[in-house]
Protein backbone atom coordinates (compact mmCIF):
# COMPACT_ATOMS: atom_id res chain seq x y z
CA UNK A 1 0.00 0.00 0.00
CA UNK A 2 2.84 2.35 0.91
CA UNK A 3 4.59 1.61 -2.39
CA UNK A 4 1.39 2.39 -4.31
CA UNK A 5 1.02 5.66 -2.42
CA UNK A 6 4.62 6.63 -3.19
CA UNK A 7 4.18 5.80 -6.88
CA UNK A 8 0.98 7.83 -7.05
CA UNK A 9 2.65 10.78 -5.34
CA UNK A 10 5.60 10.58 -7.74
CA UNK A 11 3.36 10.48 -10.80
CA UNK A 12 1.35 13.43 -9.49
CA UNK A 13 4.51 15.42 -8.84
CA UNK A 14 5.92 14.54 -12.26
CA UNK A 15 2.68 15.55 -13.95
CA UNK A 16 2.52 18.88 -12.11
CA UNK A 17 6.17 19.58 -12.89
CA UNK A 18 5.64 18.79 -16.58
CA UNK A 19 2.62 21.08 -16.85
CA UNK A 20 4.47 23.79 -14.94
CA UNK A 21 7.26 23.58 -17.51
CA UNK A 22 4.71 23.77 -20.29
CA UNK A 23 3.15 26.88 -18.78
CA UNK A 24 6.56 28.56 -18.55
CA UNK A 25 7.32 27.70 -22.16
CA UNK A 26 3.94 29.06 -23.26
CA UNK A 27 4.57 32.32 -21.42
CA UNK A 28 7.96 32.63 -23.12
CA UNK A 29 6.45 32.08 -26.57
CA UNK A 30 3.49 34.35 -25.80
CA UNK A 31 5.70 37.21 -24.63
CA UNK A 32 7.80 36.95 -27.78
CA UNK A 33 4.65 37.02 -29.91
CA UNK A 34 3.50 40.16 -28.08
CA UNK A 35 6.89 41.81 -28.59
CA UNK A 36 6.86 41.07 -32.31
CA UNK A 37 3.21 41.96 -32.84
CA UNK A 38 3.11 45.21 -30.88
CA UNK A 39 6.68 46.48 -30.49
CA UNK A 40 8.58 45.47 -33.62
CA UNK A 41 8.42 47.51 -36.84
CA UNK A 42 6.09 45.95 -39.41
CA UNK A 43 8.92 45.37 -41.89
CA UNK A 44 10.75 43.20 -39.34
CA UNK A 45 7.81 41.09 -38.25
CA UNK A 46 7.84 38.50 -41.01
CA UNK A 47 11.35 37.30 -40.21
CA UNK A 48 10.70 37.36 -36.47
CA UNK A 49 7.47 35.36 -36.78
CA UNK A 50 9.20 32.85 -39.04
CA UNK A 51 11.68 32.14 -36.26
CA UNK A 52 9.00 32.02 -33.57
CA UNK A 53 6.93 29.53 -35.58
CA UNK A 54 9.77 27.03 -35.22
CA UNK A 55 9.77 27.46 -31.44
CA UNK A 56 6.00 27.13 -31.13
CA UNK A 57 6.01 24.08 -33.39
CA UNK A 58 8.49 22.35 -31.07
CA UNK A 59 6.39 23.29 -28.07
CA UNK A 60 3.20 21.90 -29.60
CA UNK A 61 5.02 18.67 -30.52
CA UNK A 62 6.34 18.37 -26.96
CA UNK A 63 2.81 18.44 -25.52
CA UNK A 64 0.63 16.76 -28.18
CA UNK A 65 -2.24 16.11 -25.77
CA UNK A 66 -2.58 19.69 -24.59
CA UNK A 67 -4.57 22.34 -26.42
CA UNK A 68 -2.74 25.42 -25.14
CA UNK A 69 0.56 24.91 -27.04
CA UNK A 70 -1.39 24.05 -30.20
CA UNK A 71 -3.46 27.22 -29.84
CA UNK A 72 -0.38 29.39 -29.58
CA UNK A 73 1.26 27.61 -32.50
CA UNK A 74 -1.88 28.32 -34.53
CA UNK A 75 -1.92 31.97 -33.47
CA UNK A 76 1.72 32.41 -34.40
CA UNK A 77 1.25 30.68 -37.75
CA UNK A 78 -1.68 32.98 -38.49
CA UNK A 79 0.37 36.03 -37.47
CA UNK A 80 3.23 34.89 -39.70
CA UNK A 81 0.77 34.51 -42.57
CA UNK A 82 -0.51 38.04 -41.96
CA UNK A 83 3.00 39.46 -41.91
CA UNK A 84 4.00 37.55 -45.03
CA UNK A 85 0.91 38.42 -47.06
CA UNK A 86 0.10 37.46 -50.63
CA UNK A 87 -0.55 33.99 -52.00
CA UNK A 88 2.51 32.70 -50.17
CA UNK A 89 0.63 33.17 -46.90
CA UNK A 90 -2.19 30.77 -47.83
CA UNK A 91 -0.25 27.63 -46.94
CA UNK A 92 0.59 29.14 -43.54
CA UNK A 93 -3.06 30.00 -42.98
CA UNK A 94 -4.05 26.44 -43.84
CA UNK A 95 -1.47 25.11 -41.37
CA UNK A 96 -2.85 27.47 -38.72
CA UNK A 97 -6.39 26.26 -39.45
CA UNK A 98 -5.36 22.62 -39.07
CA UNK A 99 -3.51 23.30 -35.81
CA UNK A 100 -6.39 25.25 -34.29
CA UNK A 101 -8.87 22.55 -35.29
CA UNK A 102 -6.69 20.00 -33.52
CA UNK A 103 -6.69 22.18 -30.42
CA UNK A 104 -10.49 22.30 -30.47
CA UNK A 105 -10.64 18.51 -30.55
CA UNK A 106 -8.38 18.33 -27.49
CA UNK A 107 -10.10 21.02 -25.44
CA UNK A 108 -12.45 23.63 -26.96
CA UNK A 109 -12.55 25.56 -23.67
CA UNK A 110 -8.78 26.03 -23.40
CA UNK A 111 -7.57 29.61 -22.98
CA UNK A 112 -11.18 30.84 -22.75
CA UNK A 113 -12.02 29.62 -26.24
CA UNK A 114 -9.06 31.27 -27.97
CA UNK A 115 -8.99 28.58 -30.64
CA UNK A 116 -12.50 29.63 -31.70
CA UNK A 117 -11.40 33.28 -31.87
CA UNK A 118 -8.29 32.62 -33.95
CA UNK A 119 -9.97 30.11 -36.26
CA UNK A 120 -12.93 32.43 -36.77
CA UNK A 121 -10.63 35.30 -37.67
CA UNK A 122 -8.92 33.11 -40.26
CA UNK A 123 -12.23 32.21 -41.88
CA UNK A 124 -13.17 35.84 -42.54
CA UNK A 125 -9.70 37.07 -43.50
CA UNK A 126 -8.61 34.27 -45.83
CA UNK A 127 -9.97 34.36 -49.41
CA UNK A 128 -12.80 31.99 -50.23
CA UNK A 129 -12.93 29.25 -52.83
CA UNK A 130 -11.13 28.58 -55.16
CA UNK A 131 -8.08 30.27 -53.62
CA UNK A 132 -8.67 29.59 -49.95
CA UNK A 133 -11.08 28.32 -47.32
CA UNK A 134 -12.61 31.66 -46.34
CA UNK A 135 -16.25 31.47 -45.26
CA UNK A 136 -18.15 34.28 -43.51
CA UNK A 137 -20.87 31.96 -42.19
CA UNK A 138 -18.27 29.70 -40.59
CA UNK A 139 -16.46 32.73 -39.21
CA UNK A 140 -19.63 33.99 -37.55
CA UNK A 141 -20.35 30.57 -36.05
CA UNK A 142 -16.87 30.25 -34.56
CA UNK A 143 -16.69 33.80 -33.24
CA UNK A 144 -20.09 33.45 -31.59
CA UNK A 145 -18.91 30.26 -29.91
CA UNK A 146 -15.91 32.20 -28.61
CA UNK A 147 -18.21 34.90 -27.25
CA UNK A 148 -20.41 32.29 -25.58
CA UNK A 149 -17.37 31.02 -23.69
CA UNK A 150 -15.86 34.43 -22.96
CA UNK A 151 -18.52 37.13 -23.50
CA UNK A 152 -16.41 39.94 -22.03
CA UNK A 153 -13.09 38.96 -23.60
CA UNK A 154 -11.16 41.69 -25.40
CA UNK A 155 -10.04 39.47 -28.29
CA UNK A 156 -13.39 37.77 -28.90
CA UNK A 157 -15.21 41.10 -29.00
CA UNK A 158 -12.53 42.82 -31.07
CA UNK A 159 -12.46 40.18 -33.78
CA UNK A 160 -16.24 39.96 -33.89
CA UNK A 161 -16.32 43.74 -34.26
CA UNK A 162 -13.74 43.57 -37.04
CA UNK A 163 -15.75 40.84 -38.73
CA UNK A 164 -18.94 42.92 -38.60
CA UNK A 165 -17.06 45.98 -39.86
CA UNK A 166 -15.92 44.07 -42.93
CA UNK A 167 -19.53 43.04 -43.52
CA UNK A 168 -20.48 46.74 -43.31
CA UNK A 169 -22.57 46.17 -40.20
CA UNK A 170 -21.22 49.34 -38.64
CA UNK A 171 -23.69 49.61 -35.72
CA UNK A 172 -22.97 46.00 -34.75
CA UNK A 173 -19.25 46.53 -35.15
CA UNK A 174 -19.30 49.60 -32.93
CA UNK A 175 -21.23 47.77 -30.24
CA UNK A 176 -18.73 44.89 -30.17
CA UNK A 177 -15.73 47.19 -30.24
CA UNK A 178 -17.04 49.28 -27.36
CA UNK A 179 -17.56 46.12 -25.37
CA UNK A 180 -14.01 45.08 -26.19
CA UNK A 181 -12.73 48.34 -24.73
CA UNK A 182 -14.55 47.56 -21.50
CA UNK A 183 -12.85 44.18 -21.13
CA UNK A 184 -10.96 43.71 -17.85
CA UNK A 185 -7.18 43.81 -17.94
CA UNK A 186 -5.53 40.40 -18.23
CA UNK A 187 -2.87 39.45 -15.74
CA UNK A 188 0.57 39.46 -17.35
CA UNK A 189 -0.82 40.70 -20.67
CA UNK A 190 -0.12 44.43 -20.43
CA UNK A 191 1.62 44.68 -23.81
CA UNK A 192 -1.11 42.71 -25.57
CA UNK A 193 -3.91 44.63 -23.88
CA UNK A 194 -2.42 48.01 -24.73
CA UNK A 195 -1.74 46.97 -28.32
CA UNK A 196 -5.21 45.53 -28.79
CA UNK A 197 -6.84 48.65 -27.33
CA UNK A 198 -4.98 50.77 -29.87
CA UNK A 199 -6.29 48.51 -32.65
CA UNK A 200 -9.81 48.81 -31.25
CA UNK A 201 -9.58 52.61 -31.07
CA UNK A 202 -8.38 52.78 -34.68
CA UNK A 203 -11.19 50.55 -35.91
CA UNK A 204 -13.78 52.44 -33.87
CA UNK A 205 -12.74 55.65 -35.56
CA UNK A 206 -13.12 54.02 -38.98
CA UNK A 207 -16.53 52.71 -37.94
CA UNK A 208 -17.72 56.17 -36.88
CA UNK A 209 -16.60 57.59 -40.23
CA UNK A 210 -18.75 55.01 -42.04
CA UNK A 211 -21.94 55.80 -40.09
Amino acid sequence: MRIFTLITAFLLFFSQTAWSGMDEDIVRVRLEWERIKYQLPVKEQETAFEKLVKDSEKLAAQYPNRAEPAIWHGIILASYAGAKGGLGALSLAKDAKKTLEQALVIDPNALDGSAYVSLGSLYYQVPGWPLGFGDDNKARELLQKALALNPNGIDANYFYGDFLYRLRDYPGAEQSLRKALQAPAREGRKIADEGRRQEIATLLEKTREKR
